[in-house]
C-alpha cells in the first residue's frame, strides 16, 4: 500500500520506503469497512489499538498469505468518480488467454 498518497491513515513508525503491508484478515481486524472509495478498519500495532484507513488508490496489490497468489495493480489503475473527463464505456472483455505454466493466477468466479 503507498502510504504517501492523500487520505491515508496507518501508523507511520511500520510504514518502510513509503509503503505499508496490511494483514486485512478476520482475526487482525475490527470494524472492517470495505467500500467503494476505501478501506478501513481497527487494528493492533505493536499492542496498541490504532484506526487505518486506506484509499482504494494507494492499495498497490492484494495477496493470500496462506497461498502466495495475489495481483499487483497498476499505479494510474483507479480514478476516483468524478476525477477527470468522463470515461468510455469499457470494451468487450477479450477471451482469457491461459496462464504461463508454473506462474500463479487468479481467475474470475461469478
Amino acid at each position: 500500500m503507498d502510504a504517501s498518497q492523500t487520505g491515508v491513515a496507518v501508523p507511520e513508525q511500520h510504514v518502510q520506503d513509503g509503503r505499508i503491508i496490511l494483514n486485512v484478515s478476520y482475526s487482525a481486524t475490527s470494524r472492517l469497512d470495505l467500500a467503494n472509495d476505501a478501506i478501513s478498519f481497527d487494528a493492533r500495532f505493536g499492542g496498541v489499538p490504532r484506526s487505518v484507513r486506506v484509499p482504494i488508490a494507494a492499495v498497490l496489490g492484494i495477496y493470500a498469505r496462506e497461498t502466495g497468489e495475489g495481483l499487483v495493480f497498476p499505479a494510474d489503475e483507479y480514478t476516483p468518480p468524478g476525477d477527470g473527463p468522463p470515461a468510455e464505456p469499457p470494451a468487450p472483455p477479450e477471451a482469457p488467454s491461459p496462464p504461463p505454466a508454473g506462474r500463479p493466477s487468479l481467475k474470475i468466479v461469478k
